[in-house]
């Protein structure tokens, strides 16, 4: 909405929060079925009875209430799946067409003493599939994905390494590993300690993911409406969904993406002012990895409400509700290296890390390397090693209840009164992943036996031809031998059959299959309580002899948050003779919890001018605001013990917390301003043309902050870095625009034809720095903003922002044909990660091409054809920078062929 993504959007389902499994605010729209949905409306400017939360907009969905239907139907809606990317893959999970059916079904009936009840209910199955090709490299959300310093005379650490080693690492104990480039100030300088120094990003590792993919969904809706009389109505509807996904993935992983081979990584180096690299040559161990990956997202949501005309002025409104999303994903996934000897005991010439180099000359990465041929699954020779992980189980549920009034007034120009509370509590639940692991290596006769089998009895041939040919020019995969001579290329490697592997080493170790069990308390249990008052009137009359309508109104918001998380039990042990402390642990755990509150004004006006029966002019101003998403407000710390021995002090028991959420964060709100114009010259046409201005107070800055955490009754301050909004301001604004017009002034044919188009430019100087490479620093006992770190990369915006959106379509409209070519553009943006929302990601520009048509055969038969993506767009990610390339993903076109039979 207006360039902006899910962070600063809201969006309702019948009037009601609905959840999701991701740990955000966004909604999964791909769980509602699209046919049984009767509204979609998106409300720019807001008013005070909307559920706050939508900087950007308002996205509201309603299905069918059956009474205001007010006729029978039986619809049924028959959709077949075909996606040319699925044809390429032999013996697939999901098969080669896909489907999707609705049926639903609406009524009323007239009951003698009861009045009229409406009944509808809709249930759909979906079992598609969703092909992906990816090229992929370690992402900056975690601890794998560094900074390293370029400089030759440096045998420390960086690229100029003497001896093998990772890059960002310290063969010195002045510099802690993990660090690469230091941004922390030089009290002599006052600068970063490496300011000036060159520097390439490193992830750990980089490689292509072939997927094999399933995705089933099944979906029940229902609703009744009962009006005992013209004063009362009462609706009451249930939602519910069970959606699947499955993945069977073939990595090819070259491993040891941040490791320098001395005379030959350095000068092979290919680096853009900002540090990405797009040329790399060392020596890296080769690994054929795959997995399987179910996802499994339950959802059940629904509500009761009720209106009630009590007076010809008062109406009353009241509504509880209800939703809740669980997610648990399982994966068991195999990894199988290079070594010095192949399957068979035999050495090889490469070795156990052969050289390899790569360039994106072709826009990706495509690999040459020498001599190792990666279809020969020989090669693929060592540490074969399953691992079991029950990695995810989120619950996240909303209650609410509210209750409003409308009044009608007598007061001339003000026509209404409304107003209402509404109370809701929003809980998020959080489990760690538990994982199992073995492996088989070939440290005796018996594993070398084992992996000589495996290697035979478990080799796959590579399942999908065509292999990422939409975004590479030649082979992805060159093998050369020592004299640079080309021995083969390819576009494919050699895979193994994950079951197959992980049955073997489980029979070698004489151990059943079982995913772990999880932790029996969550990692994060965030809960978050709301309550919302608000009062609206509604006005009209005349400005200058010209008919004015609006509101304006007053929402109060308060907010109050609970986080809690288990860490590790301590006890402060004192020794009898030196008095000196040390911090035990007790080998169990404690729950920590911490929260904050926060109350907010949300005042807002609206107005509409009617300039002529042509000529619309609207306004707005009005306050909003966008909380942190229930994963970022966790209260999750790990201490680093001191444990030296001279200890008299327990401020000095621990060195350093780590920190993972935090539950104080305040929202993000915004001063919005929208004024625009609607120009209805005829029946075929409009043209519009809105400007707006958002202030925003509050970015969000990583922050030293002192937290004091009692251990054994004894309380310990420590400095914590933690994700903040502070009260820095910032601007957004920015014009949307659209056009649209039919030709049916032209004769026969073409009158048929029309078009439609809609630019949307948006401008922001928001700010959000990187938490491992953006400025950073701490708040002092005054109040003010001292910096300890100078960032090396440009700070992303604000999340989910893109300057530019822009839809056009060409259509074709005659009789009972129905037609439409469209385009979609979106410019680049900044996509937090759920997993840690404090790392750049950006998504690339992308332009996407449509088609649909239908053709109506009679009053109850309606033909159907979509295409999806006709020209195969990639999805591209950038780490840390809008130039680092990390992650392309290629899904190819859709095609979808549907009949609609309704009576």
């Amino acid at each position: 909405i207006r360039g902006l993504g899910p962070f600063l959007s809201a969006t309702t389902f019948n009037g009601r929060e609905a959840t999701n499994g991701s740990g955000d605010r966004s909604v999964n729209f791909s769980q509602f079925p699209s046919e049984l949905m009767s509204k979609l409306a998106i409300y720019k400017t807001q008013d005070a009875s909307l559920i706050e939360g939508g900087v950007a907009g308002q996205i509201a969905l309603e299905t069918v209430k059956p009474l205001d239907y007010n006729k029978r139907r039986v619809q049924i809606d028959l959709k077949g799946n075909m996606n040319p990317n699925q044809l390429n893959q032999d013996d697939t999970i999901a098969g080669d067409i896909g489907y999707r059916g609705t049926v639903s079904y609406v009524d009323q009936y007239e009951v003698n003493g009861l009045g009229d009840i409406g009944v509808s209910v809709g249930m759909q199955r979906s079992d598609i599939s969703q092909p992906e090709q990816e090229v992929r490299s370690s992402s900056p959300s975690g601890t794998s994905h560094f900074a390293c310093i370029i400089d030759a005379n440096n045998d420390d650490r960086g690229y100029g390494l003497q001896n093998a080693g990772d890059c960002e690492d310290s063969r010195s104990n002045d510099v802690p590993d993990n660090s690469g480039y230091l941004t922390s100030i030089d009290p002599a300088t006052g600068q970063a300690i490496d300011d000036g120094t060159p520097y390439a990003f490193a992830p750990s590792s980089r490689g292509y993911r072939q997927n094999d993919t399933h995705d089933t969904r099944d979906s029940i809706f229902g609703a009744v409406q009962w009006q005992p009389n013209d004063r009362v109505d009462i609706n009451l509807d249930v939602e519910w969904s069970d959606r699947t996904q499955a993945e069977e993935r073939n990595d090819l992983n070259f491993a040891n993406q941040k490791r320098v081979t001395p005379g030959v990584t350095l000068d092979s180096l290919v680096v853009s002012d900002t540090g990405a690299v797009s040329a790399w040559s060392g020596e890296t161990a080769i690994e054929s990895n795959s997995e399987r990956y179910a996802r499994n997202e339950k959802y059940i949501g629904g509500g009761l409400s009720g209106e009630f005309e009590a007076t010809d002025k008062l109406t009353l409104k009241g509504d509880i509700s209800y939703s809740e999303t669980k997610r648990t994903e399982l994966q068991v996934s195999v990894r199988i290296q290079s070594d010095n000897q192949d399957a068979f005991q035999n050495d090889t010439v490469a070795g156990y890390r052969p050289l390899v180099s790569w360039n994106r000359d072709s826009g990706i990465n495509q690999y040459t390397i020498t001599d190792f041929d990666v279809t020969d699954h020989a090669l693929f020779s060592d540490e074969y090693r399953y691992r079991i992980d029950n990695d995810v189980d989120r619950t996240n549920t909303a209650t609410a209840l509210r209750g409003d009034f409308e009044y009608e007034t007598d007061l001339g120009f003000l026509t209404s009164v409304e107003g209402g509370v509404r109370v809701s509590e929003l809980t998020y639940e959080n489990f760690s992943g538990e994982r199992t692991s073995q492996t088989i290596d070939d440290s005796s006769e018996d594993e070398r036996d084992a992996i000589a089998q495996m290697n035979v009895n478990c080799a796959t041939n590579f399942a999908e031809s065509g292999f990422l040919s939409s975004v590479r020019d030649g082979a992805l995969l060159t093998t050369v031998d020592s004299t640079g001579a080309v021995v083969s290329t390819s576009n494919s490697w050699a895979t193994f059959d994950n079951k197959c592997i992980t049955d073997s080493i489980l029979a070698f170790y004489d151990t059943d299959f079982a995913y772990p069990d999880m932790d029996e308390n969550p990692s994060t249990y965030v809960e978050e309580a709301t309550t919302a008052l608000y009062l609206k009137a509604n006005y009209e009359g005349e400005f200058q002899s010209y008919p004015l309508r609006g509101n304006f109104g007053l929402r109060v918001v308060n907010t109050q948050v609970d986080s809690t998380s288990p860490r590790t039990a301590y006890e402060v042990v004192t020794d009898a003779t030196s008095g000196t402390l040390s911090l035990q642990s007790t080998g169990e755990t404690e729950l920590a919890t911490a929260g904050g509150d926060y109350t907010v004004f949300l005042p807002s006006f609206t107005a509409v001018l009617d300039v002529r029966d042509d000529f619309i002019v609207r306004g707005g101003a009005f306050r909003a605001l966008s909380r942190a998403d229930p994963s970022d407000m966790a209260y999750s710390r790990t201490f680093s013990v001191n444990t030296d021995d001279d200890i008299v002090n327990a401020a000095e028991l621990i060195n350093s917390v780590n920190a993972s959420g935090n539950p104080f964060v305040e929202p993000l709100t915004s001063w919005n301003y929208d004024l625009s114009g609607e120009w209805y010259p005829d029946q075929d046409s409009i043209l519009s043309l809105g400007v707006y201005l958002k202030n925003f107070k509050g970015g969000f800055e990583n922050v030293v902050s002192t937290e004091t955490y009692t251990i054994d009754g004894v309380d310990i301050s420590m400095p914590v870095t933690l994700l903040q909004t502070n009260d820095e301001e910032s601007t957004l604004y920015g014009f949307e625009t659209t056009a649209s017009h039919r030709f049916s002034s032209l004769p026969g044919y073409l009158s048929g034809l029309g078009a439609k188009l809609s630019y949307n430019y948006a401008n922001s100087d928001y700010k959000f720095e990187d938490s491992f490479y953006g400025d950073a620093g701490y708040v002092d006992a005054t109040g003010n903003f001292v910096q300890t770190n100078i960032g090396i990369i440009e700070p992303g915006n604000l999340p989910g922002f893109s300057e530019h959106v822009f839809s056009g379509q060409v259509y074709y409209q005659l009789g009972e044909f129905d037609g439409a070519v469209i385009y979609k553009y979106r410019s680049e943006y900044f996509q937090p990660y759920t997993t840690n929302g404090t790392r750049l990601r950006y998504v690339g520009d992308v332009g996407v091409w449509e088609a649909r048509a239908s053709y109506k055969i009679n009053d109850n038969v309606r033909l159907s054809l979509q295409g999806i993506n006709l020209f195969d767009a990639p999805k591209e990610q950038y780490f840390y920078t809008n130039d680092n390339l990390g992650e392309v993903n290629v899904y190819g076109p859709r095609i979808f062929a549907g009949i609609r039979m309704k009576f």
